[in-house]
C-alpha cells in the first residue's frame, strides 16, 4: 500500500496533519506525541523523537471521513524533533475575550493569527500573549493575577489597537494546555466590554480580524471555515448562552473560579478532553460512560461539542 504524509480537512474537525502512513489514514499532532511517550523506548530516552513516530503501528490509525485536502503542512516528525516525553512547563500567558451589542445578541472580536506561527498558526483566536516580567503590578512582584490582568490589556492594544482597563475585565477561566503538547501556556482568559476604538491589526503576528456572533463562530468551525482552539471554542459556546453584553458579563463575573487542565484520550472518530470536575476524569477510555457529572471536550470529525453539567 502507497504512503504519504498529508493533511485533511473533515467536516466540524480542524485540519489534522499526518506522519507517512497508508494512504488516507490519520492521526493529529497530539495523538501522535501521546502514542509515542506512550510507547517503550528502548534506549531509556525522555525525547520523543521521529523514530518513535515512525514505530506507531499502522494498525492504530483510523480512516477520516471524506473530505477536501487542505495546503500541505509540515512533516509533523520535523515539528516534533525535541520534543520531550515529560511535559513542558507551561508559560504563563493572558487574553481577553471582547464583546460589543448587536442585533440579536452579542459579537465577539475574533483575531486571524499569522499561519506560519509555530503555536495556533492560521487560528482564529481572542487578543493574547505571554504574561511579560514589565507586566507585574507595581508593588505586588508575584501577583501573578494581576500580572495577567495588566498583560491582557497590553495584548489588547497590541493586537487589537485598543484601549480596555484592568478594572473592565472579568475573570473567565484558567486554562493549561494539555502536557502532551510540546508548546504549552496556562491562560487566564478574561471578558470585557469592547471600546469605540477601531481595530487595527499589525499584519505581522496578527493577519485579520472579524466580529462574529457565538452561533455564527461555531457554525463556521464546524463548516470548517474557521480553526478554534480548545478554550476559545469552549467560552464561545458558553457565551452563546446570553442575549446581551451586560448580562453576559455580569454572569462571568459570578462564574466560579476554575483551573482547567484536559486529560487528553483517544475515542472512536477523534479525541474528548476531560476536565477534573468530570466522573470520567483521570480513570481512562473506559470510564468515559461512567454515570457522574460532565465536563469534557469532544473534538470528533463529525463535530466538536462542550459538555458541562456539573
Amino acid at each position: 500500500m502507497p504512503v504519504r504524509a498529508t493533511t485533511v480537512r473533515t467536516a466540524g474537525r480542524t485540519p489534522a496533519v499526518t506522519r507517512a502512513g497508508p494512504v488516507g489514514w490519520k492521526r493529529s499532532p497530539e495523538t501522535l506525541i501521546a502514542t509515542a511517550a506512550r510507547m517503550k523506548n528502548p534506549n531509556n530516552s525522555t525525547s520523543v523523537s521521529a523514530a518513535m513516530i515512525a514505530r506507531i503501528p499502522p494498525a492504530i490509525y483510523r480512516r477520516p471521513s471524506v473530505g477536501t485536502l487542505s495546503p500541505p503542512a509540515r512533516p509533523v516528525e520535523d515539528r516534533l524533533r525535541g520534543v520531550s516525553a515529560t511535559p513542558v512547563t507551561p508559560r504563563p500567558a493572558a487574553s481577553v475575550m471582547l464583546v460589543r451589542p448587536a442585533a440579536g445578541g452579542l459579537e465577539i472580536l475574533f483575531l486571524r493569527r499569522n499561519p506560519t506561527l509555530a503555536f495556533h498558526g492560521g487560528y482564529w483566536v481572542f487578543p493574547g500573549g505571554r504574561i511579560d516580567a514589565a507586566d507585574a503590578a507595581p508593588g505586588a512582584p508575584d501577583d501573578e493575577a494581576a500580572a495577567a490582568r495588566r498583560a491582557a490589556v497590553r495584548e489588547a492594544r497590541e493586537e487589537a489597537g485598543v484601549e480596555v482597563t484592568p478594572e473592565s475585565l472579568a475573570f473567565a477561566v484558567h486554562w493549561t494546555t494539555p502536557a502532551v503538547s510540546p508548546i504549552r501556556f496556562a491562560t487566564w482568559f478574561f471578558v470585557a466590554p469592547a471600546p469605540a476604538d477601531r481595530i487595527t491589526v499589525d499584519g505581522g503576528e496578527i493577519h485579520a480580524h472579524q466580529w462574529l456572533r457565538p452561533a455564527d463562530a461555531l457554525a463556521r468551525q464546524a463548516a470548517g471555515e474557521i480553526k478554534l482552539a480548545a478554550p476559545t471554542f469552549a467560552l464561545t459556546t458558553r457565551m452563546a448562552d446570553f442575549d446581551d453584553v451586560e448580562t453576559a458579563l455580569a454572569a462571568v463575573a459570578a462564574w466560579p473560579e476554575e483551573r482547567l487542565l484536559g486529560d487528553l484520550l483517544d475515542v472512536e472518530g477523534g479525541q474528548v478532553a476531560l476536565y477534573h470536575q468530570d466522573a470520567a476524569h483521570g480513570a481512562g477510555p473506559r470510564a468515559l460512560d461512567r454515570p457522574g457529572p460532565r465536563h469534557r471536550l469532544w473534538m470528533l470529525e463529525s463535530g466538536w461539542r462542550y459538555e458541562r453539567a456539573f
